[in-house]
């Protein structure tokens, strides 16, 4: 099926001077959410009725997440690219990178209340995360089709127990 002369498009953006502008925006992307979530993104939690709040910490915990494993994805690739490691070497380590983290999406109650630039940080690393795992199905092969697409919606009952969890554990 496969013809051996096949370019991949991923795979030379990947292993390529142009991964670098990748690389800056998910490097920048994280830079950008720590500085909200430590500064004006607690200011803007403390504002929010506990139902929002509590949804808040939820989400920034997912955008946290979201954001490492995006960020470990490029560092290994960055790797790669520079001759640090082999690329059988970063598919043995990039099998520790799950790029499946879900949001709760504005269907959750109390979205409507999250502040604007965290609904957009969350916005922005949906789009980056699915960006990378499609690139990443590209270089790689598709092992990762067992696991659910980021854009699969949660189970409401689980994102509720979630919240749950998050409430009582601020208690």
């Amino acid at each position: 099926m496969g013809n051996a002369k096949t370019i991949k498009l991923a795979e030379r953006r990947v292993f390529s001077q142009s991964f670098k502008p990748l690389y800056q925006e998910g490097m920048g992307l994280v830079e950008q959410a720590a500085e909200y979530l430590d500064g004006k993104g607690r200011a803007e939690a403390k504002k929010l009725s506990r139902l929002a709040a509590t949804l808040y910490a939820a989400e920034s915990m997912r955008l946290t997440t979201r954001l490492m494993q995006v960020a470990s994805w490029l560092l290994l690739q960055r790797a790669a690219n520079s001759g640090e490691m082999t690329r059988d070497q970063v598919a043995s380590e990039k099998s520790k990178v799950r790029l499946d983290t879900a949001s709760a999406h504005d269907e959750a109650t109390g979205w409507a209340e999250l502040p604007k630039d965290f609904v957009d940080l969350v916005n922005r690393s949906l789009r980056l995360q699915a960006l990378v795992r499609r690139m990443d199905e590209e270089v790689y092969g598709s092992a990762m089709a067992d696991m659910p697409p980021a854009s699969r919606r949660v189970n409401p009952v689980s994102d509720q127990i979630t919240l749950l969890n998050t409430a009582f554990a601020r208690g």
